[in-house]
């Protein structure tokens, strides 16, 4: 299974972005950008790539057990920003130290478990929502209309193994599915 740690923001954090997206999409070059779906918008902690199913019940243990080592940690979708002129994401803001801790604890899980993780790299909390398609396009236009963008906040309760299926269809646009394979609540 080809799986990734993350934070699921709740529906009306989701409402709340999607309102704001929906004025990204009417700026001039949105159709050039591979939007992310509401359903595919997460934190991912630690991606984990292709998980033999031996390894599976060994990360779920090491999942849980840092999961209960880690408080919930308040959070909301604030401003946003760009990794080059390839991805488009909203940012966080609040209890981001003990995010990029729970983060690192996913991926020392992951590597004690046996998991094969890619090299590691500092976490920066983003919620993907955009991806460039395009050579010669400058996100600039989409990263400012993010700027001023403040949801409310919430409370992060639980770490979630999350599976992604990549699409098959071979239809241009189509999103991957996902769908969570275990939760742990924070903290327990």
């Amino acid at each position: 299974m080809r799986l990734f740690a993350a934070v699921l923001p709740p529906e009306a954090a989701v409402d709340e972005l999607d309102r704001r997206v929906r004025r990204l999409r009417e700026l001039p070059g949105a159709g050039r950008l591979r939007w992310t779906g509401r359903t595919g918008w997460h934190f991912t902690l630690a991606f984990y790539g292709e998980v033999p199913d031996p390894v599976l019940p060994g990360l779920c243990e090491r999942l849980a057990r840092a999961a209960r080592r880690h408080e919930p940690v308040p959070l909301r979708l604030k401003g946003g920003g760009r990794f080059a002129d390839r991805v488009v994401w909203a940012g966080a803001e609040g209890g981001l130290p003990a995010l990029r801790r729970l983060a690192d604890s996913a991926a020392a899980a992951a590597r004690r478990a046996g998991v094969e993780m890619a090299g590691h790299r500092a976490y920066t909390p983003h919620l993907t929502v955009a991806r460039n398609r395009a050579e010669a396009l400058d996100v600039g236009p989409f990263v400012e209309g993010l700027a001023d963008f403040e949801g409310s906040a919430w409370t992060v309760r639980e770490l979630a193994l999350v599976r992604s299926r990549l699409p098959a269809s071979g239809v241009a646009g189509e999103q991957p599915r996902y769908e969570t394979v275990a939760a742990w609540p924070l903290g327990r």
